[in-house]
């Protein structure tokens, strides 16, 4: 019986989580009240707020669920026997393909426009799920003990990787300043950022 119970409880909460993506998609935040919401999901309201206290707290969990989604996907390790440029410009094709997508795109454009007064949230939501481990983070590590990279702080490499890949991937298509990035544009990013990366950190013999 009791596992009936949390049965139902998940699917209620994916229903929710989907009809918000869509509802927030076609109409935007403001516009999606919790009553047009409950009916999209066909749920009470009483059981939205018992998964989420508010809008706010749904949009954050929308772009929370995508980015553990890409984290758990990329599980990309470090191999002695290929080379360095092959093996990070793997990584950071699968990061840009990320940031890139339009489905994570429109969620953080949701997420970015909802909380535009109050942006510091949004950026300490992102802080928070970019502190967590990632296969970015875990090869370098590996790479930096394999001797293949200088002494760094693995924490703080990451996030020049990340904000190299977000300068032109992500954060000028939220505010809307550069149209998506297209084939050719994502590999020449991914080139050219793995050889500035390298070219400053590899250890040459």
């Amino acid at each position: 019986m009791e596992q009936k119970k949390s049965s139902l409880t998940e699917q209620k909460r994916e229903a929710i989580v989907s009809a918000a993506i869509e509802a927030f998609r076609e109409y935007g935040v403001q516009a999606t009240s919790m009553d047009k919401l409950a009916k999209l999901a066909n749920v009470s309201k009483r059981t939205i707020y018992n998964h989420f206290a508010n809008k706010e707290a749904l949009v954050l969990h929308l772009v929370t669920e995508l980015w553990q989604r890409a984290i758990s996907a990329n599980q990309l390790e470090y191999q002695a026997e290929k080379p360095l440029d092959q093996q990070l410009a793997q990584l950071l094709s699968a990061e840009v393909e990320f940031y890139a997508s339009p489905h994570y795109q429109d969620l953080a454009r949701v997420a970015f426009d909802h909380l535009f007064d109050n942006p510091a949230l949004f950026e300490q939501e992102l802080k928070k799920l970019e502190g967590q481990e990632t296969a970015v983070y875990r090869w370098l590590v590996a790479a930096t003990k394999a001797g293949k990279l200088a002494d760094i702080d693995a924490a703080f490499a990451k996030e020049q990787l990340h904000s190299l890949i977000k300068g032109s991937a992500l954060w000028p298509q939220l505010i809307r300043l550069r149209p998506p990035l297209s084939e050719a544009q994502k590999q020449h990013l991914v080139t050219e950022t793995t050889k500035l990366f390298l070219a400053r950190y590899r250890v040459t013999s």
